[in-house]
């Protein structure tokens, strides 16, 4: 009998949950549970989100990532989410995701504001910014903390995509659907001020992004 199956068991399904929902792909993504003060469980590396079982997630001491129970390669971004959580000790979870509408205003490494009207309870002024460094190194992981704020609970990465904390999976989940809508609500502001677009183009574009927008409201 592993130890903390139930929770590793819901961190497998919550991989499968946010692959069907397109916010994982491939292997793109990762999650981060708090087990209890000292421990905490994270996804695997290169591991189909669809194959993980409770036994391949792994547990580690949150303060020094070493593992502490598990057979499998613990997520290069393990630093990432110890970070978030120390940051955050009220939050029980850290979720990165690769999601492409997020991701794709990563790239141009901007603050992104919370779109009028959004129940910004528990979310922090605005989605910050951390600056690039190479996906998985320490480098990533040292200007992570340095400018990781306990008022601010959603992040975009610099060219590489989002990560956020929550209370719970479900809080997480509501979390990630909104840091969607708020980089579809900033595309499309732009969008609709490229007055030289394709106007067929322009408007299936802003129809998905309005899609986008009302599934994070």
């Amino acid at each position: 009998m592993i130890s903390f199956a139930k929770e590793r068991q819901d961190v497998a399904d919550m991989c499968r949950t946010l692959a069907d929902a397109g916010y994982f792909a491939g292997t793109g993504g990762n999650l981060g549970l708090r087990l209890n003060d000292k421990l905490m469980a994270v996804t695997p590396t290169a591991l189909d989100y669809y194959l993980i079982h409770a036994e391949d997630v792994v547990v580690l001491d949150i303060d020094t990532l070493t593992v502490v129970e598990g057979e499998r390669t613990p997520t290069v971004e393990k630093a990432l989410h110890a970070a978030m959580l120390k940051a955050h000790p009220d939050h029980g979870v850290s979720i990165h995701t690769h999601q492409p509408v997020a991701s794709a205003v990563a790239l141009s490494h901007e603050v992104l504001p919370w779109p009028a009207g959004t129940d910004r309870t528990g979310l922090g002024p605005h989605i910050a910014v951390i600056p690039y460094r190479p996906s998985g190194t320490g480098m990533l992981a040292k200007v992570f903390r340095k400018n990781l704020r306990s008022d601010i609970n959603a992040y975009l990465m610099a060219s590489h995509g989002a990560i956020c904390s929550a209370p719970d999976f479900q809080a997480g989940l509501g979390v990630i659907r909104k840091i969607d809508a708020a980089a579809a609500a900033f595309l499309r502001e732009r969008l609709e001020k490229r007055a030289n677009l394709d106007k067929q183009l322009q408007a299936s574009l802003l129809n998905t992004l309005n899609k986008i927008e009302l599934m994070g409201a």
